[in-house]
């Protein structure tokens, strides 16, 4: 079988996997539809264009972002190898010079004869080809109709509403309680930990609210008015001063345990299914600035000293439901032919998506070659990634970066030696990660 793999989407994700297709001795076809039709949000008709931060997260020892890069050097990823060359002072984190990275890409890209660069849009996916759609959050029109009719058009984001997400070990339990409102749960096990507000502290957090400083629009599609059922939280303090009470932080249901009394109002923590050890702020996506995010949700009472492992955001995202629809190896499960990467698939972050990009083409390619793809260990960031947007719940899906709380926990008699040691516990994380890269990679490749 010598027909190309189609990739649409000339981003972050559709480049590394073209790259990784072409590694692999197979032809590729990359469609871009830019510079002949451009987005709201690029400038240029580059491939691999960073549209917002010039940051790929840090570059410490042993942090999430780290590991994932260092898997993705392991794989010998294109697009981790331009950034290096591309690199500009940045302190901890891997920043990059966006022109100089963009351009290194498009030429790889350009100069690799297995490698077709279609500068077309696409409206209807290619037929009888093996397919990765890679078309970020900017997906088109016309072809966001077309992946609604495939996939369902229930299970198919147009605006992306993210409530933060705190570390349960920065959670103060001596203040925050154990409790489903009127006692009802779905197992018989209180299902939220519950933050609980006075007066006085409830109308402190509301004027703090009410003056934060919010995030500025890059592009046109994100000064569209807010949808009524994912209005941020400083929206719904404007409308009057008590009706977040009457809305995300009602008290209704609720004994605060140390006052026999139903609190003035309440923040809901939600423990994240395959998120081990975090907690997801019920109803709190906002669109404040992250340095204000944290000063002011630390004034949740049991969230004074919480660590953050994601921050709010409301933005236009064109994404997936990934988990009611793809496999681990990210191929939709009704048409295997057909695989997601990128922000499309449900991921946050550039590098999450260089890294879907990949594992969408190292699996396009054994597909190609008459093989079972095989997804990465579970132990691997890589492979948590992967695992997080196809089993997640698909009830409650929002994207998610890399971080520790979707990797698989250590062991319990691990836990307790490194109880006192948070960094070693990450450094044991990533010795074990990266041990089951190697081990995989010894068996197939």
């Amino acid at each position: 079988m010598n027909a190309p793999i189609h990739i649409i989407g000339g981003g972050l994700a559709g480049a590394e996997a073209a790259w990784q297709i072409a590694r692999r001795g197979l032809p590729a076809i990359l469609h871009e539809m830019r510079p002949a039709r451009p987005t709201p949000a690029h400038q240029t008709g580059r491939l691999a264009e960073l549209v917002c931060s010039n940051s790929l997260k840090s570059e410490s020892l042993s942090t999430a972002p780290w590991l994932l890069k260092e898997e993705l050097r392991r794989l010998d990823s294109l697009l981790l190898a331009a950034a290096q060359k591309a690199r500009v002072p940045g302190g901890h984190a891997l920043t990059v010079d966006r022109d100089l990275f963009s351009e290194a890409v498009t030429q790889a890209i350009a100069a690799e004869p297995l490698i077709e660069l279609r500068r077309e849009e696409v409206t209807a996916l290619p037929e009888n080809a093996i397919v990765i759609i890679a078309t970020g959050p900017l997906t088109s029109e016309a072809l966001a109709e077309e992946i609604a009719r495939l996939t369902g058009s229930g299970r198919l984001f147009f605006y992306d509403s993210i409530s933060p997400i705190v570390d349960a070990e920065t959670v103060d339990t001596g203040i925050a309680f154990w409790a489903s409102r009127y006692g009802k749960s779905t197992d018989g096990t209180d299902d939220y930990l519950n933050c609980p507000f006075d007066r006085e502290q409830y109308e402190h957090f509301v004027d703090e609210l009410l003056h934060a400083q919010n995030v500025t629009a890059h592009i046109e599609e994100d000064r569209t008015p807010f949808f009524e059922a994912c209005l941020p939280i400083e929206e719904i303090a404007r409308r009057g001063r008590d009706t977040l009470r009457f809305g995300p932080m009602k008290p209704m249901g609720l004994t605060d345990p140390r006052t026999g009394r139903r609190p003035y109002a309440v923040v809901q923590l939600r423990q994240e299914s395959l998120r081990a050890q975090s907690f997801n702020l019920v109803g709190f996506q906002n669109h404040m600035k992250f340095g204000e995010q944290a000063r002011i949700l630390r004034l949740i009472p049991g969230l004074e000293k919480a660590e953050f492992l994601r921050f709010g955001q409301i933005h236009r995202n064109t994404y997936i439901n990934a988990p009611a629809l793809l496999t681990p190896t990210l191929q939709l499960r009704a048409h295997p032919e057909i695989f997601f990467a990128g922000q499309i698939s449900g991921v946050e972050g550039y590098v999450e998506a260089i890294a879907t990009g990949m594992m969408a083409g190292m699996h396009a390619a054994a597909l190609h070659a008459g093989e079972q793809p095989r997804p990465l260990p579970r132990e691997t960031a890589l492979g948590s990634l992967c695992h997080y947007i196809s089993g997640a719940d698909p009830s409650n899906y929002q994207p998610a970066n890399i971080t520790f709380d979707l990797l698989p926990q250590l062991d319990e008699a691990t836990r307790h030696k490194l109880r006192r040691d948070k960094q070693a516990r990450h450094t044991e994380v990533c010795r074990r990660a990266q041990a089951a890269l190697e081990e995989y990679l010894q068996v197939h490749v």
